[in-house]
């Protein structure tokens, strides 16, 4: 763990396994409730000389850290790949990815401006001030072990805030191997703080009652995120939240069909389907449905599932066993309940995938309201399509959820391209395009798939707080 500037490496440890082998790939330690608070006090320690630096001193450590960011970027892959599971070049897109975010809150470091504002008054001037909100417990996933935690502490650090971290207990190796850039790039102890559990409740329930800690910011399930924000209402401690989705996808009849499947194939089956902005409910007009299906078929039955260092590979392991089976699950309920299965439908057991958490890349057509996966997040390797024959009903379907994270629409008709935007509750709707994502836009969801936005300018004002002075001359 790092700690107030200081690694600490003796003490109790939970071993980290790579999920596609099941191979130990070393022990982290299990911090104890005082180490926690230690982190928290370092934290705490830290603010008034962080936040009372220059924007322009604390921006030159996050070049820095992009610099080595990038200069690791191989080494970083590879521990991705071997921890998480995803394939290498997968893992080559995260961490250039998880680069972009400390470069771009380098730069919005400097652009935290206030204002004034005119008052009625001859005798009186407003100023609105912007300032760091202070200390930031900061709580990531697994599925994206090294951009989750940039784009939570670049933004953090940029505004002058101190950070807790406590990366998910599956992935936290690469969580530390960020945190040893961090330190290279010179920050000065106590800024940034992390530890490493085994069993995450208690520290997320610390983090939440805590008094020195002003901000949480979480990323996980949508139950969890409930959960610490009861746990922070009674403080009014300022959330942050990016949680579970549902995303539709929706393709309409003057789409080309053909483009469509090359599409979803991408983006769902991208980290083995392991993502919150991955499809779940693929929603596909009846006039081409056909066309769509054979394509999507012969694309996914070509996937080939494998460790993620074999160049082959396509697609990776899951995070665990748990994983499979509620996978499995989703599949065996849509199955039963009538619905058409082209592809997969398995776990994978041959050629030495027995060892890991794999499951055979599917496709379901003909699935209905009535079923698990038409309801629940999949989290997996699963393409479910549902046919629909009006504008209207595809809309009201794709809305019927209580998620609202991402949707996709494709369609060649611009009117309606602009319509079913404004319509779909979703927070990052991408048009014809399976990657609306980028450190420079906001990425956050409506309803129960969170509060707030990460990245683009909206990133960095979680982290402010906006202070008044009224000025008699």
């Amino acid at each position: 763990m790092y700690i107030d500037g200081q690694w600490l490496t003796e003490g109790p440890n939970f071993e980290v396994v790579n999920p596609a082998t099941g191979a130990k790939l070393g022990s982290v330690l299990d911090a104890s409730t005082d180490q926690v608070q230690a982190a928290i006090t370092a934290a705490e320690g830290a603010l008034p000389g962080w936040s009372g630096a220059t924007a322009y001193d604390r921006a030159t450590i996050l070049y820095r850290a992009h610099t080595l960011m990038m200069e690791r970027q191989r080494s970083l892959a590879e521990l991705m790949t071997a921890e998480q599971g995803k394939p290498l070049k997968a893992a080559m897109n995260e961490v250039k990815y998880a680069a972009d975010f400390l470069l771009w809150f380098a730069e919005e470091a400097k652009r935290i401006y206030g204002e004034t504002i005119p008052s009625a008054r001859p005798d009186q001037r407003f100023l609105v001030h912007k300032q760091a909100v202070g200390v930031v417990a900061a709580i990531t996933p697994w599925n994206y072990p090294i951009s989750m935690l940039t784009r939570k502490l670049g933004p953090a650090l940029a505004a002058g805030c101190t950070a807790v971290l406590k990366p998910a207990e599956s992935t936290p190796l690469c969580a530390i191997a960020v945190f040893e850039i961090l330190d290279d790039a010179g920050l000065p102890p106590g800024v940034a703080n992390l530890v490493t559990v085994s069993d995450p409740r208690p520290v997320g329930d610390l983090f939440c009652t805590h008094p020195a800690i002003r901000k949480l910011t979480f990323t996980g399930s949508t139950a969890v995120g409930r959960h610490l924000a009861q746990l922070a209402a009674p403080q009014l401690k300022r959330v942050s939240m990016e949680l579970g989705g549902h995303a539709p996808f929706i393709v309409f009849d003057d789409a080309d069909p053909v483009h469509a499947a090359k599409g979803v194939s991408l983006v769902k089956f991208l980290n083995t389907g392991q993502a919150c902005i991955s499809p779940n409910r693929i929603f596909v007009q009846r006039a081409i449905l056909e066309p769509f299906l054979k394509t999507l078929e012969a694309r996914v039955a070509r996937l080939r599932a494998g460790d993620g260092t074999d160049p082959a590979t396509s697609i990776g392991p899951l995070i665990n066993e748990a994983a499979v089976a509620k996978v499995d699950l989703q599949v065996q309920d849509a199955i039963a309940k009538g619905a058409t299965l082209h592809t997969g439908g398995y776990r994978l057991v041959d050629g030495g995938l027995e060892r890991g958490c794999f499951y055979a890349a599917t496709l379901l057509s003909a699935v209905s309201p009535d079923m698990l996966i038409y309801r629940e997040e999949t989290f997996g390797p699963v393409a479910a399509v549902i046919p629909f024959d009006e504008e209207d009903d595809v809309v009201a379907m794709a809305n019927d959820t209580e998620y609202g994270l991402a949707a996709y629409i494709y369609t060649q008709n611009l009117s309606r391209a602009l319509r079913t935007f404004e319509q779909l509750n979703f927070g990052i709707i991408g048009i014809n395009d399976i990657n609306p994502t980028s450190a420079a836009a906001p990425f956050g969801g409506m309803k129960a798939s969170g509060l707030g936005r990460e990245g683009a300018r909206e990133g960095i004002d979680e982290y402010l707080e906006t202070k008044l002075g009224g000025l008699s001359i």
